[in-house]
């Protein structure tokens, strides 16, 4: 015979879960649970499928660590262009929203793409949130490494926000400002007061706020910190063929150090990692240059997915922003004999180069009388052409690779459509433990920052009204007065006065004084197009 509940009990039992839910729905954030702890994304900035064939046939066939990863495509247009910068296109990535050429996660002024929403007008040239700031306002650790400057486009993208990619004061002394726990890449020129508009030391900034500042590989290696900054050019780094390992280090060591860093935060990490100069050697049509530096991103890609499937709770995403010089195995030169060209045809003469173009440079004399002996001795290139000879004596410094590229192109039977970016499809690689499902089909370069914000928990449209407040009308709804000064070199000032009390905010940086008090705040006051955007904190100090 069975035994009978009381009603009693069964009533206090339901009250007792319906209570419990509603105290759990009222302390539940507002994000997504999440599914992982970390994530990291790889970029192959300007990166062709003709390119990785390239790279693979190259490397004797065997598969590259990204190939197990293929899963799908992406569209890379800009919000008003069919063929996008690498500016907008990043910031697709890092933010989830479209915008124009050189926007560095900024909101665009035209959004007229077939399928895209009008932007509003109180939303043009507006910053927005990045997928690293949202991590960061989570409590997660957070790391950015590039081969280029490492204010350059993408990873500027995650980390300031601009109208202007150009515009590296500003973008980089937000980037000192903005919590990144790992910085790793190149561009100490662009740090150094006496070189800068503005005349701010940021590597003095850097060392104040605790960092290990590193510029040499041993010291990289050396650091025991949770906090590194290491710079190791003045400007962008070699190619990877070109590379001193003594003065450099590669993507993929720089990639290991971030991780081995960023993964002591019980928080979990989100790290972004490009491969920069693919895509410069796109724009030069230089396949030795692409080869070099697909091969040692995909060495990246290699110590990632190793790290995620031993941790198992780590997702790795890798994806270029756009193609780049339309590269082709084969060329005009095979037009009937396309099927019958062996694979030495395309790949022996590549393989006879030993530096890229860059790198050859270094090793022509100063009247460049020696052009013929060193395309032999460093290209393989013994029958130079006499117009060929002159164009090397001629080329400019630091484009050299821009001549020799098609000339060693040529003789692969390489063919290129432009040395600008190009408007195709892009493949997506994606790693992801059982309980994630990992992208697929034809998606949107927006929906690689929502799938990151999802599996993650984290929330974006949260983060910005956090971080992007427009300050002249939040100041005025509390009766405050602001104005914006010039403190001298273009160092702006917002100052904001309500009663007794001034608050002042440098721009670019997360730095406020109130009355004089220092406050530090969960991200950078950013001016835009003649607006100020400062985090909600900031008007919270003077409410």
């Amino acid at each position: 015979m069975k035994k009978r509940v009381p009603r009693s009990l069964l009533l206090f039992l339901c009250f007792s879960l319906l209570f419990s839910q509603l105290l759990w729905t009222g302390a539940a954030p507002a994000q997504t649970t999440g599914k992982v702890q970390n994530v990291i994304l790889l970029i192959p900035d300007g990166m062709s499928v003709d390119g990785t064939t390239l790279a693979r046939w190259y490397n004797g066939g065997t598969p590259l660590a990204m190939d197990e990863m293929a899963c799908g495509l992406v569209k890379t247009y800009s919000s008003d262009a069919a063929i996008a910068d690498s500016a907008p296109a990043g910031s697709a990535f890092a933010t989830g929203y479209k915008s124009h050429t050189g926007y560095v996660a900024t909101l665009p002024e035209v959004a007229d793409m077939p399928g895209l929403d009008p932007i509003k007008d109180e939303d043009r040239n507006k910053p927005v949130a990045t997928i690293l700031e949202a991590a960061k306002l989570s409590g997660k650790a957070t790391g950015i490494i590039s081969t280029s400057e490492i204010m350059h486009a993408t990873p500027a993208d995650f980390t300031s926000h601009s109208p202007s990619r150009k515009n590296y004061d500003d973008l980089s002394e937000q980037q000192v400002y903005n919590g990144i726990d790992v910085v790793l890449g190149a561009g100490w020129d662009f740090l150094e007061g006496t070189k800068r508009d503005d005349q701010t030391d940021l590597i003095s900034v850097i060392k104040d706020k605790g960092y290990d500042y590193v510029t040499t590989p041993q010291e990289l290696q050396a650091s025991m910190s949770d906090k590194i900054w290491g710079l190791f050019a003045p400007e962008a780094l070699s190619y990877d063929m070109d590379r001193n390992p003594a003065e450099q280090p590669g993507l993929a060591q720089m990639t290991q150090k971030a991780i081995e860093v960023l993964s002591r935060d019980k928080d979990g990490f989100f790290l972004m990692v490009e491969g920069s100069k693919v895509d410069w050697a796109a724009h030069a049509n230089d396949p030795v240059g692409i080869i070099s530096d697909i091969l040692a991103f995909d060495q990246a890609v290699k110590v990632s997915l190793d790290f995620a499937k031993k941790n198992q709770n780590t997702v790795v995403i890798s994806v270029t922003d756009h193609g780049n010089g339309g590269l082709t195995i084969g060329d005009t030169g095979t037009n009937s004999t396309y099927d019958k060209e062996p694979l030495s045809t395309f790949i022996s003469p590549l393989k006879k180069a030993t530096l890229t173009g860059e790198g050859l440079e270094s090793k022509l004399n100063g009247d460049r009388s020696n052009v013929v002996e060193v395309m032999s001795q460093y290209y393989g290139i013994n029958d130079l052409t006499a117009d060929e000879i002159q164009a090397i004596k001629q080329a400019e410094a630091g484009s050299l690779n821009y001549t020799v590229g098609p000339m060693i192109s040529k003789r692969a039977h390489l063919g290129w459509t432009t040395g600008g970016h190009t408007g195709e499809d892009v493949v997506l690689y994606e790693y992801a433990p059982n309980k994630v499902e990992r992208l697929t089909g034809v998606i949107e370069n927006t929906d690689v920052a929502k799938h990151m914000e999802e599996v993650m928990g984290l929330n974006l449209n949260n983060a910005n009204k956090k971080l992007f407040v427009d300050a002249d009308a939040a100041f005025e709804q509390i009766g405050a007065t602001t104005e914006l000064k010039d403190t001298g070199n273009n160092n702006l000032v917002l100052v904001v006065t309500k009663g007794e009390t001034t608050l002042e905010l440098p721009v670019n940086t997360n730095i406020a004084k109130i009355n004089g008090e220092t406050v530090e705040l969960e991200g950078v006051i950013v001016h835009s197009s003649n607006r100020t955007f400062v985090p909600q904190a900031a008007v919270n100090l003077i409410q």
